[in-house]
């Protein structure tokens, strides 16, 4: 058994999960902004389910450096890099594993999801933002600094806007705010709601996205010749739907012909709880 830790951008999602993937208890908090709140809450939570189990395993919505056992995470804690491995060692007295969001979701699916069993895999999570969790040889790619995945910042169109200086060419033109923004409506899920009722601005808008999303996924399959690319992330949940037939039929197109006829494109079957079982797979495989 493990505690399985995924720091959101809005929420805190804890749970404690066994060696086969079953979630025992969880609870639900909202995200805690200092690093000491959010030990607070690990540590409480842990004490309420009788221990952290053999390890704890925590997603960060940002980047780990694994040497430093520290973790850069702004929408939580600012612009700062925090001793989160450290303070929560202290606290938990047991082992602690962390990785981005990116990484565990990648891991949850070629454990138990859409890509069970296999050893190359992306995961691609469209919500507020765009990450990339990417199994090679079923290994994580983290990159030099911890930064591989961030591919919001795919450069999908040669006119320059200054939005995408700040996150990144295919995140302004495809995650929930640009979606939302396209449409006219207030968020993402507003959007989904109007296509499903026929509004046309709504429709334009995710045939818009799908197409970036798709010349996207082409790219990352042409670079990593995956066996699968799983899509998830709080947008996709919602609207997975009603865009994966059309991402589908867009991938080749624009991908490398050989790479595109044998890479499956599914979506997620965690929903929400991808983050979760890919902490708590972080845990277990170090136990």
């Amino acid at each position: 058994m493990v505690l399985a830790v995924d720091l959101g951008g809005t929420k805190t999602a804890i749970a404690l999960v066994d060696e086969h993937g079953a979630v025992h208890r969880r609870w639900g908090l909202p995200a805690a902004r200092t690093l000491e709140a959010t030990v607070s809450q690990v540590a409480e939570a842990a004490a309420e389910g009788g221990g952290p189990g053999d390890a704890v395993g925590v997603i960060v919505p940002g980047i780990y450096n694994p040497a430093a056992g520290r973790a850069w995470c702004p929408n939580l804690w600012g612009r700062i890099e925090v001793p989160l491995r450290q303070a929560l060692e202290a606290a938990l007295g047991v082992d602690v594993f962390i990785d981005s969001d990116r990484a565990g979701s990648v891991l949850a699916e070629a454990w138990l999801g859409a890509a069970r069993g296999l050893a190359d895999v992306l995961f691609v999570a469209i919500g507020t933002g765009i990450g990339i969790g990417i199994l090679s040889g079923g290994r994580v790619v983290r990159g030099a600094g911890g930064v591989a995945g961030a591919a919001g910042w795919f450069a999908l169109t040669t006119e320059w806007r200054d939005a995408y200086a700040e996150v990144g060419c295919w995140e302004a033109e495809a995650a929930g705010p640009a979606v939302a923004r396209h449409a006219g409506l207030p968020d993402a899920a507003a959007v989904v709601a109007a296509a499903r009722a026929g509004d046309s601005g709504a429709l334009a808008a995710l045939d818009r996205a799908a197409r970036f999303t798709a010349m996207g996924v082409a790219n990352l399959i042409s670079a990593f010749d995956p066996e699968a690319v799983v899509l998830g992330g709080g947008f996709l949940v919602g609207a997975g739907d009603l865009l994966l037939d059309r991402i589908r039929a867009e991938v080749p197109r624009w991908a490398q012909p050989i790479a595109a006829s044998r890479c499956r494109i599914e979506l997620t079957r965690f929903g929400a709880d991808a983050g979760l079982l890919g902490a708590a797979r972080l845990a277990l495989e170090r136990t």
